[in-house]
């Protein structure tokens, strides 16, 4: 019986963390440790050093329940890239507890290509996303508190939009009342909670370029209008302040290390289907600074998490790709045909006809849309008949585009040569980043703009209250940010059960909202929802201590 996720990683030697900042060239004055092998990295003493690395995207068809390996095969490049003698780190996101305790899992790796200590990563870490809660909910409570003593901003408590939040899937917090009671329990009202990964707060720490414009972005957040409709910002609340002082410390990036002892950046979490979906700009461009490479990956599949890392992250941050990895397995193609889970290890190679036009798209999207050299990555399983990847392998090469078969779970970065090698040749390839779309566009021909080019679709449609939306959006000066696409993960579509690439299809907004602090415009489509629940059996229910203090059960 292979052995888990937990047991390989539990197995693993880890180097002191002093070792592999040595190894990325941190200065061990930089460090600040959480054990023996975790750190925060305070960047303050990197501040004058110029960036020199070549930045490597990991992005990935739409995701299946077959699963994709993204983060797998990210940490497997990273290693392939060391091992190839290239000085490479890794920066991926943290993993929120909701999955982790849900359905999704955790966001280490897997197999021989993981980031470790994994239990810690998968649980609490250096406290990050308690941080964010935290300053999250003090500003809730600080909203409340001002209305309840006498409500100097004439806030209209019927035009709050900050909801709390908290790191869990937990349903029946999606929609509440509180307030109740006495006078001197506060003023009774409609409210809810959000998971902590879909906080702003979560976005501005991700794109915050230090604590400076960490504090700045937060007191720009708009939490709640007036009666006359102004804007109310953290910032009127006199709130930013107090939460940078519980962000001060979670904002530094955090170090751990690879199952091969190569450096990785672990460090920020925003969803991607509600968020903008990339570990923290601070990691990336810190990476950049010190390594020759640097992998990194994008939530979901590339309409989302690519989309958004595209155009928002490298718009802000002023960086772009080399190079970008398109992760797909045949199973999860297959899928996409019309297979039933069930049956995705029998050789069918109609079903994979089928399904190839889902990742097609995205290669596609990726070379003509942002203009990036691309190769795919197929995640290897042992269930792959060799008709099957030859018939992967022709479709890409019909595009002009190479595939690399990443055997990374099972050999860790010695299953990642291939892979290494095409990414290298490709970031040797002259290449200029383009936008989907222009800033200084209307909010309306952004949306369409991301509907009509990367999800293939016939148009947008605007719900009557997205209009009205849309309309004070556009009063209050919010026109020329970019825009945060909330959409399923599982489809091009709006609806999660329309596989492939589909055509003749609409995308209909329901919802418009201003994330100011961290500098864009949501666009809630769909049935997304900004708080997950937790399935028939969730995950934790396997997971459990031993005496000794060794967890198990976790993947």
């Amino acid at each position: 019986m292979p052995k888990s996720d937990i047991e390989i990683a539990q197995e693993a030697t880890m180097l002191p963390i002093a070792e592999i900042a040595s190894k990325a060239g941190i200065p061990e004055e930089a460090l600040e440790y959480y054990g023996r092998t975790k750190a925060k990295v305070n960047i303050h003493s990197l501040k004058d050093v110029q960036r020199k690395g070549k930045l490597i995207l990991v992005t990935a068809i739409n995701p299946t329940p077959a699963g994709e390996g993204k983060t797998t095969t990210s940490v497997g490049l990273a290693d392939a890239l060391n091992l190839v003698g290239k000085n490479t780190i890794l920066c991926l996101r943290e993993p929120s507890l909701g999955p982790v305790f849900g359905v999704k899992g955790g966001a280490a790796g897997g197999g021989y290509a993981q980031v470790v200590p994994m239990e810690d990563i998968n649980l609490h870490f250096t406290g990050d996303f308690h941080a964010i809660g935290a300053a999250n909910n003090l500003l809730a409570a600080l909203l409340d508190n001002h209305i309840k003593q006498g409500n100097a901003l004439d806030i209209d408590p019927k035009k709050i939009i900050w909801r709390r939040c908290v790191d869990m899937n937990d349903r029946q917090l999606r929609n509440i009342v509180d307030g109740l009671g006495g006078a001197g329990d506060g003023v009774a009202r409609e409210d809810g909670f959000d998971i902590t990964v879909a906080s702003e707060i979560m976005a501005v720490f991700c794109l915050a370029t230090d604590l400076a414009d960490l504090k700045a972005r937060l007191a720009r957040m708009v939490v709640a209008y007036s009666r006359s409709g102004k804007p109310i910002t953290a910032g009127d609340l006199n709130a930013q302040g107090a939460m940078t002082a519980l962000l001060k410390d979670a904002i530094k990036p955090n170090l751990v290390q690879t199952l091969e002892n190569n450096p990785a950046f672990v460090h920020g979490g925003p969803f991607a289907n509600i968020a903008h979906g990339c570990n923290s700009v601070l990691a990336t461009t810190t990476a950049l600074k010190l390594a020759d490479y640097v992998v990194t990956e994008a939530g979901f599949g590339a309409d989302l998490g690519a989309e958004k890392f595209l155009d928002i992250k490298c718009r802000a941050a002023g960086i772009e790709p080399s190079a970008v990895v398109l992760v797909a397995t045949v199973r999860a193609l297959k899928y996409n045909g019309g297979v039933p889970k069930a049956e995705l290890t029998n050789e069918n190679l109609e079903a994979l006809e089928a399904g190839l036009p889902n990742l097609l798209q995205h290669v596609n999207n990726i070379r003509t849309v942002y203009g990036l050299p691309v190769v795919v990555a197929i995640n290897a399983f042992p269930t792959d008949t060799k008709a099957e990847l030859d018939l992967v392998e022709a479709k890409c090469n019909e595009l002009g585009v190479n595939v690399a078969l990443s055997e990374v779970w099972a050999k860790g970065g010695e299953g990642g040569r291939a892979l290494a090698e095409e990414v290298l040749r490709l970031a040797e390839q002259p290449s200029t980043l383009s936008y989907a779309y222009d800033v200084n566009q209307s909010i309306e021909e952004k949306i369409e703009a991301i509907a009509t080019e990367i999800y293939h679709a016939d148009g947008v449609d605007f719900t009557s209250g997205a209009r009205k939306q849309l309309e004070q959006l556009n009063e209050l000066g919010f026109d020329k940010l970019p825009i945060c696409m909330a959409k399923t993960q599982y489809s091009f579509t709006d609806d999660a059960t329309k596989l492939g690439a589909p055509k003749d299809f609409r995308i209909t907004v329901r919802n418009l909202k201003i994330s100011a602090g961290a500098g864009f415009v949501v666009a809630l489509t769909g049935d997304i929802m900004t708080m997950p629940g937790l399935p028939k059996v969730p995950s934790a229910e396997k997971i459990d201590v031993t005496e000794d203090g060794k967890i198990v059960g976790l993947f």
